[in-house]
């Protein structure tokens, strides 16, 4: 299983130094913010795409969105 905590800067070394320490922890690796939203992003994306499926979300047209442009 894979978590992407968001820990406040100055405890951030800390809590790096307390996850090295569970043997059942195979990798703690710190995430740049710009590489956290891209993440998040792409979740949103999806989450809304399988909105659009079940029908619960209405789905743009893309040659509206470049019109839009």
């Amino acid at each position: 299983m894979k978590l992407l905590l968001e820990i406040s800067d100055n405890k951030a070394a800390f809590f790096m130094e307390v996850l090295k320490n569970f043997s059942f922890v195979k990798k703690a690796t710190p995430i740049t913010s710009a590489k956290a939203n891209l993440i998040q992003d792409i979740k949103d994306s999806v989450d809304e795409l399988r909105l659009i499926k079940e029908g619960k979300l209405q789905a743009v047209n893309a040659e509206d969105i470049i019109d839009e442009l």
